[in-house]
């Protein structure tokens, strides 16, 4: 399918379906709020008229996408639908998740994949051996590029100098006493671990979480996404990290290499 074409200079407002964009945004108003909503509280956090809110939310309730109980209003799990299109239709959720399965099988950790949103990751996919789930790598949870190890890895597309002004522009808040937000610090990090091929981020945006990742790329050399092993730093340690989980990467990041267009 062609993409879409738009002539130089701004968008029109023309080209804007204003009510989609509303919409839109009132859904993900409820991931703000983590919880059922009245009226009033989607209307300021969405940023919309009150009016206007309630329209949009009757019409998500029309088609399924919203309940109420007549005071509050909650998500379904009919918008489930639309992170499910997007997973069945993303090749690298399809080619990876088997990767991700053997790597965590090996590992006996979790394993994860990213892409970069902008200046943050959100991770798409992911894998763990027998343990339970921790809330840290759920599907759709995003994190600050600048302080994670896939983040990293996924900044090391960019050339010295588009990453320098990258990382001058990104808000650089500390997560923790070991986050770095120096510019030139960060700038030197993500320019070694392009050269030694992965990144290992020790408790910077967890306090006790700490994590190695390589680069996916594609056919092209092209980094198109990022893979990792996670874990609780009172049972691995960074040395453990290279030495057993590094070769684990990097072997299905090369497995997928061909598949990927």
């Amino acid at each position: 399918m062609p993409k879409l074409k738009r002539e130089e200079g701004s968008e029109r407002a023309t080209d804007i379906v204003e009510s989609l964009d509303r919409g839109l945004r009132l859904l993900q108003a409820f991931g703000a709020a983590g919880g059922a909503m009245t009226l009033s509280d989607v209307a300021r956090i969405a940023d919309l008229p009150r009016a206007t809110a309630r329209r949009i939310l009757f019409t998500l309730q029309r088609g399924g996408f919203v309940d109420s109980d007549g005071k509050l209003f909650r998500l379904t799990p009919q918008v489930l639908t639309l992170a499910a299109s997007y997973l069945r239709s993303d090749q690298l959720v399809t080619v990876l998740q088997p990767v991700l399965d053997e790597i965590s099988a090996a590992a006996l950790e979790i394993s994860s994949l990213a892409v970069l949103d902008g200046d943050h990751v959100v991770f798409i996919a992911r894998a763990s051996p027998t343990r339970i789930f921790t809330g840290g790598v759920d599907i759709g949870y995003r994190l600050p590029a600048f302080c994670t190890a896939v983040g990293r890895v996924l900044l090391g597309r960019f050339d010295d100098a588009t990453l320098k002004v990258k990382l001058g522009t990104t808000k650089r808040e500390a997560l923790t006493p070991q986050t770095i937000t120096d510019p030139k610090r960060l700038l030197a990090a993500i320019v070694g671990d392009r050269t030694r091929g992965y990144a290992l981020v020790d408790r910077e945006a967890e306090p006790h979480f700490r994590s190695i990742a390589v680069p996916v790329l594609r056919y092209d050399d092209s980094i198109v996404a990022a893979i990792n092993i996670g874990a609780h730093v009172d049972r691995i340690s960074t040395e453990e990290m290279i030495k057993r989980f590094l070769p684990l990467l990097q072997q299905g990041a090369t497995s997928v290499r061909a598949q990927l267009l």
